[in-house]
């Protein structure tokens, strides 16, 4: 009997492990294509790769917190209709926070939030503008050390007029906050969110 339980938990590490490796790879493989992505054909093709993934896995929050960071990327950026894509990335992004609730997530439905609210911003700023910046919030509190709601914080507040309490004035301190947080900040692995850094530096040379 103890040699069979020995055996047991021995093929259980090691059929453990054999999937951890497959799914190391996958996701490896699926990061590379996302940031070789150009266009929406093949951000679609990367976000459906990582829901198949998260479909498969089911207890990995992160394939689809990218398959839902895929979608509001291609919201943002008009790459086909800006409400169906946003929906897209919110049923995606509800899937990732069923399995974890975290800062990175936080910041996803900020993004998602943010594009809804860009469709028709004078109609939508009661619901859309001011939840994409309580999800800032909530991540910031989710974790201290994230720089990415600050990042998005400081993209949000440059690209709002000063009379609406943005402008480069309000948004520079927040983009600086955002890239000392990044001189430190270490992704739990290399599959972990570790994107931004670009989004702050962007704000800075905008405010020069």
């Amino acid at each position: 009997m103890k040699q069979f339980i020995i055996g047991l938990f021995l093929f259980i590490g090691i059929n453990t492990f054999a999937q951890n490796e497959k799914f190391q790879a996958a996701m490896g493989g699926t990061l590379k294509q996302l940031g070789e992505a150009k266009d929406a054909s093949s951000f679609a093709e990367v976000a459906a790769k990582f829901e198949r993934i998260g479909d498969a896995e089911k207890t990995q929050w992160l394939p689809f917190y990218y398959a839902a960071l895929t979608k509001a990327r291609m919201s943002m950026q008009r790459m086909g209709d800006q409400d169906q894509l946003a929906d897209e990335a919110q049923v995606l992004i509800d899937k990732a926070k069923a399995i974890e609730k975290n800062s990175e997530i936080n910041c996803v439905e900020s993004m998602i939030a943010t594009s809804k609210m860009l469709v028709d911003p004078q109609s939508r700023w009661m619901q859309y503008g001011q939840a994409s910046m309580q999800f800032l919030e909530d991540a910031k509190k989710a974790d201290a050390t994230n720089p990415r709601p600050y990042a998005l914080q400081s993209i949000s507040l440059k690209n709002t007029p000063e009379a609406f309490g943005g402008g480069c004035g309000v948004a520079k301190p927040v983009a600086d906050k955002a890239l000392e947080l990044f001189k430190t900040f270490k992704p739990a692995s290399a599959l972990h969110p570790n994107w931004g850094n670009e989004i702050a530096q962007s704000v800075i040379d905008g405010c020069k």
